[in-house]
């Protein structure tokens, strides 16, 4: 077992080190809500009339239809547009149920309805729905013909059955399921009171079974999240059901309040013959690690997990697991992404059990003789051929896994080490999906990213070095009209669309938005997105049958010198220069923004046209922001054309090209009124001088348009705001200055 200290303990070391501030990453394009409907790359989806808590619970690619449960509705989705002709089932708890839950206390937060908690496939014409059913969970079949075309979709009359063991009685709670050979594997708090919680199989042609109850050293208090079914062998009989679970924990000693588990357990466990009767026996868990080592061998721990993908490979024995987790105490707040293989997972469930013993009772590993079959090792598989049933396992294997269902060692992750890290930032990951994209320097795993803010991060993870990664956040989409926390994820690679959940609706996204990226090479170059290439007009999504000319990307390097050779000196031929104008003693202020968060910028002066450029050097302070720079007190000195020149990954271009010219105090003062009433005290300037801000205003933009009867309008309305009083100069001489001065700068 891992050891471990106080997560307040680990959190100011943490911050005190810094070890996590190279892998973080800010997002190269932030979109707002507004901002990504403008892409037209977004489609939202909700209903007119009145529901909540959205939740896409199975998607169907062979009928192009996703599958949503809410509060009373089913509704079956169009993949291509979310929007298209909806089929939509309404299945609310009857009246008389709904009474009943209030009468029983429930209802003060909506529970006394039905929310769809499980969709699964039973065959190629039905699905298998349940829900909560008003604090009664109820079970039916759904009716969808064998063609998405067809448009069928409605109840089974007559079906309707219990679903106590399949969805959970309070629709606060998260459960899991998968339907596996007619059996459906369901993990959840089987009673009204929410206290006993359990992994059950019901349905099909196996006995009904579940975990040990009220055990704390099976499950304590467990939040269940994702179930699979993975092979893990090329016998049938050792097929197992691996699911994801955190619960609380029994050791107040190790600092740690939640631990985040695996779980597995055998596809033909049909309990013990005299003890676990209709219980696993098979069922074993091992805690998984995802953590950060400082440089005293201390790990900073993301104890809570919160969702899982399941990356399918070419072997079906090996899938990647990714995993995203959270911190669990109030002091530390981060989410990090852990990858683990399987592996690493089985070599985990093939050592060592966790025994206690000792007057301490430490967790050490079991030592004893170990009892023939292994202790969770399936019936009828590879290394027990001639044993047809666990019922046929010895007592001592069966009271063995009752007593010992918790490995020694901990599943860590590959590296171990987080591919993802957030720390120090107001929200957390909640859901994850994963694509693998194919460029033309390799494959890619790109990282979709839910947050608690309702936005989609969407990420990759490049080999930097040896031993070091470099995170990449490609961009960040606002997805929700109000920042609520993204419940699910579905992605189709084929489609190359990311279906999300939250509370108040479902959004259709396509994968990739390479127009916001910019409208040059060097751009599309250095966002070193997979989905998105340059094609010599624009950066426009890469396919990998498309021509030649359209291949110029770069993921590992984001190299533009080499990608868009060509391309660079026609762009900054094509910037345009702007005019700006301040006043001497005044401050100005010189907007320059990059497309990229990463990029660093610096600013060079040019004095005149045919002249060197050089850095901005000057003796009143210069102040740098991430807009642009502000001159304080500026002078004549300071006139001249500025460069602002962005570099990115070795890569400069310039930006910005802004000439500044700067007049004279005394003809400004003039036109503002300063001379004609000299301000005795602070109130006098703040009512007649410079220092409206109103004024300003006007000023800067008649300096735009330096026309005389432009100056004429402004002086005009402005000796009528001082109530028509004695002007010693005639507001034509001071027009005319005005424009000797514009024109002379």
């Amino acid at each position: 077992m891992a050891t471990s200290i106080p997560v307040q303990m680990l959190s100011i070391a943490l911050f005190l080190c810094g070890i996590y501030s190279h892998r973080q990453s800010v997002p190269r394009v932030y979109l707002t809500l507004k901002g990504l409907m403008e892409t037209r790359t977004s489609r939202p989806f909700n209903f007119a009339f009145n529901t909540s808590d959205y939740r896409i619970l199975l998607m169907d690619q062979d009928q192009d239809r996703l599958y949503v449960g809410t509060r009373e509705y089913v509704v079956a989705l169009d993949l291509q547009n979310i929007n298209k002709e909806p089929l939509i089932i309404h299945w609310p708890a009857s009246h008389r149920r709904q009474n009943e839950c209030r009468m029983a206390g429930k209802g003060r937060y909506g529970e006394c309805a039905n929310y769809i908690c499980l969709i699964e496939p039973w065959n190629r014409t039905h699905l298998y729905v349940c829900g909560t059913g008003a604090y009664s969970p109820v079970c039916t079949f759904i009716n969808r013909g064998w063609r998405s075309e067809e448009y069928l979709f409605h109840l089974v009359p007559g079906k309707v059955e219990s679903g106590k063991g399949k969805c959970p009685y309070d629709p606060k709670q998260e459960n899991m399921a998968a339907l596996v050979n007619g059996n459906l594997y369901a993990g959840m708090h089987v009673d009204f009171m929410g206290t006993d919680a359990a992994l059950f199989r019901t349905l099909g042609n196996r006995p009904a079974v579940r975990t040990e109850q009220h055990d704390s050293r099976w499950l304590n208090d467990p939040v269940f999240l994702h179930a699979r079914m993975i092979p893990d062998g090329f016998e049938r009989n050792d097929d197992k059901l691996y699911f994801f679970f955190r619960e609380k924990s029994l050791d107040s000693s190790s600092g740690h309040t939640i631990y985040s588990r695996i779980g597995r357990v055998c596809l033909n466990d049909d309990g013990g013959q005299r003890s676990l009767v209709n219980k696993w026996s098979t069922f074993l868990k091992a805690r998984l690690i995802c953590s950060v080592p400082g440089d005293d061998g201390v790990e900073t721990y993301f104890d809570e997990l919160r969702d899982v993908f399941i990356q399918p490979a070419q072997d079906e024995k090996n899938p990647v697991i990714y995993a995203v987790f959270s911190t669990s105490g109030s002091v530390f707040k981060g989410s990090a992404v852990c990858v683990y293989s399987m592996a690493d997972i089985r070599t985990v469930f093939n050592g060592p059990f966790a025994h206690k013993e000792g007057h301490n009772y430490q967790w050490t590993p079991y030592a004893g003789k170990m009892p023939y079959p292994r202790p969770g090792t399936c019936p009828g598989g590879t290394f027990t051929p001639g044993i047809r049933t666990t019922k046929d396992f010895s007592d001592e294997v069966v009271n063995f896994i009752r007593t010992h269902p918790l490995m020694y060692n901990s599943v860590y992750p590959i590296n171990r080490r987080p591919l993802v890290v957030r720390t120090n930032v107001d929200y957390k990951f909640t859901t994850i999906a994963v694509d693998l994209v194919d460029a033309v320097d390799g494959r890619y795993e790109v990282l979709f990213l839910g947050t608690d803010h309702g936005t989609v991060q969407k990420v990759i993870v490049l080999p930097k070095s040896d031993k070091e990664l470099e995170e990449l956040t490609l961009e960040e989409v606002a997805v929700f009209k109000s920042p609520v926390a993204v419940k699910t994820m579905k992605i189709s690679s084929k489609r190359q669309q990311l279906y999300v959940s939250s509370d108040i609706g479902v959004t259709q996204l396509t994968l990739h938005r390479c127009s916001v990226y910019g409208k040059a090479c060097a751009d599309c170059c250095l966002a070193r997105d997979p989905y998105c290439a340059w094609d010599g007009e624009s950066c426009s999504s890469y396919t990998p049958t498309s021509k030649r000319r359209s291949r110029r990307q770069d993921i590992k390097h984001g190299d533009p010198l080499r990608q868009c050779r060509g391309y660079n000196a026609k762009v900054e031929k094509r910037l345009k220069e702007t005019e700006q104008y301040g006043v001497e003693g005044s401050t100005v202020f010189l907007e320059c923004q990059p497309r990229s968060p990463q990029a660093s910028v610096k600013w060079l002066i040019q004095k005149h046209s045919s002249s060197r450029r050089k850095m901005v050097k000057r003796e009143n302070p210069v102040l740098k922001t991430g807009h642009g720079i502000l001159l304080k007190s500026v002078d004549k000195e300071d006139s001249g054309i500025y460069h602002c020149v962005s570099t990115e990954n070795n890569f400069k271009h310039t930006v910005a090209r802004v000439n500044l010219r700067i007049l004279d105090r005394e003809v400004v003062d003039a036109v503002s009124g300063d001379l004609a009433f000299p301000a005795n005290s602070q109130s006098d300037k703040e009512l007649y001088g410079w220092t409206s801000i109103s004024q300003q205003k006007d000023l800067l933009h008649l300096i735009g348009q330096p026309e005389i009867q432009v100056i004429n309008q402004y002086c005009e309305n402005y000796w009528q705001q001082l109530n028509r009083a004695h002007r010693p100069k005639r507001t034509s001489d001071a027009s005319s200055d005005l424009l000797k001065s514009l024109r002379t700068n």
